[in-house]
């Protein structure tokens, strides 16, 4: 199935509605959207498994523009618009983008780049354009909306979000699948495991250049269903779109359900959720008390998956398992899950090291062949950098990101421990717990502490946080010192850029180094 199957059995059925302003694009529409795009590429010189580029906010031409590519049998990458222009002008040349698309909204890196990326044949900009940039809406218009000869089904190569440093393309080869047969992965999972069909309502509240949004969606499209696409997120807004258009699936991100979870609860209480059947969270993990609160409010319908943009394992709860198992991501259903000390040895039930995932998909990164194998095991197996354990019951819990752990005194400190006693303080509205110089232990835990609206963030509020920890934590696990910022430099998808905030803290410090 793709949307050119509805465009027949139902081609007024909502394919995309905005949410913003309630406009619809129906599946005969978003068809021949694709048609005409597929036909831009082609004249483009973009031929199968050639790579495009695009950089847009969430916008009504994003899924339609995934759709042409997919169907040009393109090899796309969507770039997160948050990215700063370096970072834009690395990936677009690291996938060897031969078309780069953007719009108004990011003419001025849009200028910048128009001198960079050599490999850039094409450029197109929506809702207007400046030098170097052909106008999109004229040059789609003038395509045809027939469907290009021998289509084979394109695919797209995303990037890591480089919270730990630069991006990664995970790259998978095409399928050789003409189109109208092409197996797609999401879709599968979509209807077997979260029951999906074509008349559910899939609410997207997130960016859709971070790979779950987007292939939720896409897979969304492959059933059948509407795909109602926010803007941006607001949690009071989400809780009306909710109500609005009716929606039965949801995916969010944790850091959604802590705003939820600070609304006023008389928001919360009048807002209609009886038409949500399933919501699905994952790209970070959630604490306990947060999932709890809002399982208690919702209902056993939430559900829970770690994975990666890699593909190369998938670990899942309903909110029982998740109820029965308090703190655990799930079980794997299409992997082996092993958990290695430093020396690559699996170690005992219940205890921490880095995850492994065995029998699950296969990944490259892209044009780095040094990252793709500091990610296998030696059995062949493969890791996001993760760290957990499995309990006797074969359930995966989340510790943190290796590269997040602070070395203070010899002893290991996870910081995601701190970051879920500090998150549902009433006086936070955002935290990130690292690790900052110290002479004598090498690290200390440091917390940064965005407070919430109204909050005077003075040493009282300071010394009151690092009690909470110590009320609840191993004083090693506690921050020594807390700063307060304006905001945190926190990824839409949920995730935070560390990096940034200890490349402040250790600048001439040189590297993070434990004493011996």
């Amino acid at each position: 199935m793709y949307p050119g199957t509805y465009a027949l059995t139902k081609p007024n059925h909502p394919a995309i509605i905005m949410a913003s302003d309630g406009s619809v694009m129906t599946y005969a529409e978003l068809d021949r959207r694709a048609n005409q795009i597929s036909h831009v590429l082609r004249s483009c010189g973009v031929e199968i498994g050639d790579h495009v580029a695009f950089c847009l906010e969430n916008h009504r031409d994003f899924l339609p523009l995934a759709w042409g590519c997919r169907y040009a049998g393109a090899i796309f990458t969507a770039l997160s618009s948050r990215l700063q222009t370096d970072e834009m002008d690395y990936i677009i040349d690291n996938c060897g983008a031969k078309v780069f698309i953007t719009s108004t909204t990011k003419a001025e890196q849009a200028q910048e780049l128009v001198t960079r990326g050599p490999g850039v044949e094409h450029r197109f900009m929506l809702d207007g354009t400046i030098d170097g940039y052909a106008p999109w809406e004229d040059t789609v218009a003038a395509q045809s909306f027939e469907p290009l000869a021998g289509r084979i089904a394109g695919e797209d190569m995303l990037y890591s979000s480089g919270t730990t440093g630069r991006p990664k393309g995970v790259k998978k080869p095409l399928s050789g699948e003409p189109l109208e047969e092409a197996d797609h992965a999401v879709a599968r999972l979509q209807v077997l495991l979260f029951g999906q069909t074509e008349d559910s309502v899939y609410l997207s509240p997130a960016p859709l250049y971070h790979a779950a949004p987007l292939r939720f969606c896409m897979g969304s499209h492959v059933i059948g269903s509407t795909v109602v696409v926010m803007e941006r997120f607001d949690a009071e807004q989400f809780l009306q779109n909710v109500e609005t258009y009716r929606a039965t699936h949801i995916q969010v991100v944790p850091t959604m359900f802590v705003r939820l979870l600070k609304l006023d609860e008389s928001v919360r209480q009048a807002a209609d959720t009886s038409s949500i059947e399933l919501i699905v969270h994952a790209a970070a993990p959630c604490p306990v008390p947060v999932k709890s609160a809002i399982i208690e409010w919702l209902g056993p319908v939430i559900h829970e998956y770690y994975a990666g943009t890699e593909g190369n394992g998938f670990v899942y709860c309903n909110s029982q398992m998740w109820l029965d198992h308090k703190g655990t991501v799930g079980m794997p259903i299409n992997c082996e899950i092993h958990i290695c000390d430093s020396e690559g040895n699996e170690v005992p039930v219940g205890e921490e090291g880095t995850i492994y995932f065995g029998g699950g998909g296969t990944f490259e990164y892209h044009g780095d062949p040094e990252k793709t194998v500091g990610s296998r095991h030696r059995e062949g197996w493969s890791t996001l950098g993760d760290i957990g354990k499995v309990d006797s019951d074969g359930f995966l819990y989340l510790t943190d990101r290796k590269a997040h752990m602070i070395i203070s005194g010899g002893v290991n400190v996870y910081p995601q421990e701190a970051e879920n006693v500090l998150t549902m303080h009433p006086a936070v509205a955002d935290v990130a717990v690292i690790g900052v110089p110290n002479e004598d232990f090498g690290e200390e835990v440091k917390a940064v502490v965005q407070p919430a609206e109204g909050v005077v963030a003075d040493d009282a509020l300071a010394a009151e946080l690092i009690r909470t920890c110590r009320d609840q934590l191993a004083d090693i696990k506690c921050p020594r010192s807390v700063d307060f910022r304006d905001e945190l430099p926190r990824h839409p998808t949920g995730k935070l850029y560390k990096r940034l905030l200890k490349d402040e803290y250790w600048e001439g410090h040189g590297s993070v180094v434990s004493p011996s």
